[in-house]
């Protein structure tokens, strides 16, 4: 294995773009090319081409630290974890199991947020348990429930974006946070298509359009009900499908006639010309998208926002059709799978709700626990991080860094500080690492199997290719150790086939059912589309192609079972996985083709193998294929129909006053991910974007006195944060920009405005009220 090339993917965004890991002599990881997986088609960026960097020892953390008289100092594991337990313990018995929290991440693999939920609920008993996938598209995926019944954040493939006739890509800047995805794009236009980009600056990816809308921030609702209101007025609604495909509508077009399109440019900036002109563009043809991101969906209305861009596909006819409809660009490694199987603080695994009574039963059953047992929903994410210090008092973090992440970040890191207690499993001595008391040194990407879920909800196997240093064990170990130090020696397996086999049962009959995917079909097919349900038998037992037997011990030599697959990706081998019992927590079939509830796979109907070039490969005819496109046929809600939102315009929750009378927003540069955590440890990528900057029109530079490169206070009601000017014309002159991956004096988000959407608890990263200070040099 040492010494074999291993197809994977990369650790970083959620294009999980395929690479294969050599292990060179001098004991680094080489990547190269691997053409064969159809997302990337072997494109890298800087980000994946570097990432074994962060596998270095000089880099990552090797040992467990403990703190004594206030420094982190080297420590034994047992210590470690017998201080944590402790710890949880005394917690739990001195203010009850909802003292004590727990925080994951999108990055996790499926395996492990499966675990991590499972081990807030059964062994600390809480119903504190959130991520930091609440920031990314938790907005998306509240309006893509409320309107299609099912949050998947693409519900076609990256293939068929080209074959659409126009894109509209609404606060998405894919030139730089996701830099291969870009040719999806460009192959649009080169076959004929239009492309729309929705971005108050002209960044990268706007470059690249045929037309840009550069809106105020904070008022993409506004634009895309002046949008629905011209459709209706230019009578350009597709009738036959609203009547037949959806309801609602008769209250949605209600509200959007209310803004009218000189109202709408008053409020956005953007023309009536530029309204009239997209209009036309993304209704001539016969198919057309619209894709969102963090800009319209990381406001205070931002499942309103997404709601009414979804509305504009519903009134075209667009969704549920083929190349056609509305998806949502997914933002972290595991951003998709992540928010599907329990770390929510709502969230039963296989997308089930956690009130849901007949979900509760059956993971209880899956799980060995009285359903009465499970805790009900917690706080969201920002609200948690808020009670930390008061109602919390302990808190157990995988795989974030909110220190440098959340918003009011100056706030939070004042909350963490105040905990009794705090443990955080990392790869690096993160910025919220070095505040606590135990830090456990993890297995990172490279050194570990486990699944993840890209934004097309395509299930992935990341592939163990090398062995981790020593002293650094799995977060599966970490929690299987802490569940039995806390009186739990049962259910908390450390082989992540082992975990995921367990996932498949408890996600069987769900909104995102896994039950018909296994580790062998993940590497003889390349990947597999949810839903994939297992199929039945005549006795209406549940069976699925299995999976190859789980390797002994830790896991170790999970990869030369892997190794061991035989040369024919066309066979599946049958075997038997527990029916879901008695239907509880049976969803409504995403989509059906012939009234039997088999998802429709392609425009040829239900049941038919993927197309060659959705990067599957053929399956065994009494497996499930696994679903590439949903809602071909039926929408995932009880009726079929998809549901139009009534939704008006509302004003950001701060606006620009006297004394704050600029807007921030915030995004990501191309060398740097998230909060920095593990780029900016990586040489190549901190000489290609060094800092924080500040960026700003000219005619704003020129009233504040600032020339390029001079320090600029930023402030808002939250904190200040002082970065170098960088001055363009390719923003509104009313706005700046700060990239959000850095500590200290230049964290953007010190600045941002926590108040959180009513539905998504999405907090407002997207805009606030700022003003500039010069800074003496």
């Amino acid at each position: 294995m040492q010494n074999s090339v291993t197809p994977t993917h990369c650790p970083y965004c959620a294009l999980q773009c395929g690479m294969n890991l050599t292990p060179a002599p001098d004991g680094t990881v080489e990547v190269s090319e691997r053409a064969d997986f159809p997302v990337n088609r072997g494109a890298l960026c800087g980000k994946g081409r570097t990432a074994p960097a962060v596998l270095s020892s000089r880099v990552r953390l090797t040992s467990p630290l403990v703190r004594s008289e206030g420094t982190l100092v080297p420590a034994s594991w047992e210590e470690a974890l017998d201080r944590i337990a402790g710890a949880l313990s005394r917690t739990r018995s001195e203010h009850g199991p909802d003292a004590c929290g727990v925080f994951g991440g999108g990055g996790l693999t499926n395996e492990k947020a499966y675990t991590l939920g499972k081990f807030a609920r059964v062994v600390l008993g809480t119903s504190q348990i959130d991520y930091n996938g609440r920031f990314c598209m938790s907005s998306a995926a509240a309006a893509g429930t409320k309107a299609f019944g099912l949050d998947r954040g693409l519900p076609f493939p990256l293939e068929d974006i080209p074959k659409t006739g126009c894109v509209i890509l609404v606060g998405s800047n894919l030139a730089e946070t996701m830099p291969p995805a870009l040719r999806y794009l460009r192959e649009l236009r080169e076959n004929g298509g239009t492309l729309i980009v929705i971005d108050p600056r002209r960044t990268k990816t706007a470059e690249q359009a045929d037309l840009h809308l550069a809106p105020r921030p904070g008022t993409d609702l506004a634009l895309a009900l002046g949008l629905l209101h011209l459709i209706v007025a230019e009578g350009r609604v597709d009738e036959s499908y609203v009547r037949e495909r959806t309801v609602g509508w008769e209250d949605a077009r209600a509200a959007a006639m209310a803004h009218w399109p000189e109202y709408v440019e008053r409020i956005t900036g953007v023309s009536v010309p530029q309204l009239r002109e997209t209009v036309r563009l993304f209704c001539e043809p016969e198919a057309a998208m619209v894709l969102t991101a963090r800009g319209p969906e990381q406001q205070s209305k931002g499942t309103d926002t997404v709601g009414a861009w979804i509305n504009l596909c519903l009134a075209t006819g667009r969704a549920g059709r083929p190349r056609s409809g509305y998806g949502c660009l997914t933002g972290q490694g595991n951003g998709q799978g992540g928010r599907e199987h329990g770390q929510k603080a709502d969230q039963l695994p296989g997308y089930r709700k956690l009130t849901d009574p007949a979900a509760r039963r059956h993971v209880a059953e899956v799980w060995g626990v009285d359903p009465d047992s499970l805790p009900g929903p917690g706080r969201s994410a920002y609200e948690l991080l808020d009670a930390m210090g008061t109602d919390i008092h302990s808190l157990l973090l995988m795989g974030s860094n909110p220190v440098v992440s959340a918003p009011r970040a100056a706030h939070i890191e004042e909350r963490l500080r105040s905990l009794d207690f705090l443990a955080v499993a990392d790869v690096v001595l993160s910025e919220t690492a070095a505040l606590a008391d135990v830090v456990l040194p993890v297995t990172q990407w490279a050194e570990e199997t486990g699944t993840t879920t890209n934004l097309e909800g395509r299930v992935l196997l990341r592939r163990r290719a090398i062995t981790p240093p020593d002293g650094v064990r799995s977060d599966l170990e970490v929690l299987h150790e802490l569940a039995d130090r806390l009186g739990v020696e049962k259910g908390f397996p450390t082989d992540p086939e082992e975990v995921f086999e367990e996932l498949r049962r408890a996600s069987a009959g769900g909104p995102a059912d896994y039950s018909g995917i296994t580790y062998r079909r993940l590497v003889e097919e390349n990947g597999v589309f949810w839903p994939c349900p297992a199929p039945t038998t005549e006795d209406g037992a549940a069976t699925a192609s299995a999976g190859f037997a789980a390797a002994e011990g830790d896991g170790a030599e999970d990869d030369g079972a892997l190794e061991s697959l035989p040369a024919r990706p066309d066979l599946a081998v049958r075997g038997d996985l527990p029916a879901s019992g008695d239907g509880a927590g049976d969803h409504p079939a995403p989509v059906r083709g012939d009234g039997a509830g088999e998802p429709s796979v392609r425009e040829g109907g239900a049941g038919e193998p993927p197309t060659a070039g959705d990067g599957t490969r053929g399956v065994h005819p009494d497996v499930h294929p696994g679903t590439p496109r949903l809602f071909l046929d039926r929408f995932a809600t009880e009726d079929g129909r998809a549901r139009f939102v009534a939704v008006s315009h509302r004003a950001a929750a701060e606006e620009p006053d006297d004394e704050y009378p600029v807007l921030l927003t915030t995004g990501r540069v191309v060398a740097q991910y998230q909060s920095g955590a593990q780029t900016r440890r990586v040489d190549e990528l901190n000489a290609a974007a060094p800092g924080p900057f500040v960026e700003l029109h000219p005619r704003l530079a020129q009233r504040l006195g600032a020339a390029e490169g001079d320090p600029v206070a930023v402030v808002s009601r939250r904190g200040r944060a002082v970065a170098p000017a960088r001055i363009t014309s390719t923003i509104r002159p009313d706005t700046v920009f700060m990239p959000f991956h850095w500590a200290g004096e230049g964290r953007a988000n010190t600045l941002t405005n926590p108040a959180l959407d009513p539905t998504s608890r999405m907090p407002e990263f997207k805009v606030c009220a700022v003003r500039l200070e010069t800074v003496a040099s």
